[in-house]
């Protein structure tokens, strides 16, 4: 069996980021192989299994995580580390954060960004947020750096619906080209990322990275709500701050 594949965001030491694909799981089906996400058909055992296969992978203790239960909303509050398999218990939220060292935060997309946002200062600090056109538009990524505090802000967007597949109506069209310019509309297309980049910027977050990889293009590393039509499984972003120097 394969270990889960990532792809690793750059985001400056102590700082981790990785952005899970859908490879590497033990999951069948619609949800082959790394599903991540309980709110599917997949067998929950088998969702329990990836998410701590994803979490051994990066060399982190699954029963020290924190997760979501998202509601694309803007709500971003601190870890609790109630670990991968008490999902009742998650705060309704849509980004976590932590200043403790090693302690990892995962949130979960299908073609929504997942983000992450680190801090550096005494202590650095670090969030995973999930931003969805909703989220964005309401302000989840300002949420984000103002529960983070001051400091030299860096993020790394990663892997989401890209403009090429993302079509939408003018209720999300017409506000989107109003808050963060004409250009994140190409034609009927929204470019999410564009649009998280022109929210971060005037939040002082100084390094930007964005992995232009589109879920629904790319079937064979991800999973997309749109493409497959709702039935499909969740891939997700890690994060967490390694352990200081002694």
């Amino acid at each position: 069996m394969s270990a889960p594949e990532m792809i690793t965001g750059r985001l400056p030491a102590p700082f981790r980021a990785a952005f899970a694909t859908r490879k590497g799981g033990v999951s069948e089906g619609a949800f082959s192989s790394l599903n991540l996400g309980l709110m599917t058909e997949d067998d929950p055992g088998a969702v329990f299994e990836n998410r701590e296969r994803l979490l051994a992978g990066l060399g982190v203790d699954a029963t020290r995580a924190s997760m979501c239960r998202q509601m694309h909303g803007t709500t971003v509050s601190r870890a609790d580390a109630l670990g991968v398999e008490r999902p009742r218990e998650h705060p309704e939220r849509d980004g976590v954060w932590t200043d403790q060292p090693r302690e990892p935060l995962l949130v979960l997309s299908a073609d929504c960004l997942p983000i992450a946002l680190c801090r550096a200062g005494s202590p650095p600090a670090i969030a995973a947020v999930h931003a969805g056109w909703r989220g964005l538009i309401d302000g989840v990524l300002e949420s984000a750096c103002v529960s983070l505090g001051d400091g030299c802000l860096a993020a790394s967007i990663g892997p989401s619906i890209g403009p090429c597949c993302y079509e939408v109506g003018d209720e999300v069209a017409g506000p989107f080209a109003a808050r963060f310019g004409s250009d994140v509309m190409q034609g009927r297309k929204l470019d999410l990322r564009l649009a998280a980049r022109r929210a971060l910027e005037p939040l002082g977050v100084a390094q930007i990275e964005t992995i232009d990889v589109c879920t629904a293009c790319d079937q064979r590393r991800f999973f997309s709500h749109r493409r497959d039509e709702g039935r499909t499984g969740r891939q997700g972003l890690v994060v967490f701050i390694e352990e200081g120097p002694t």
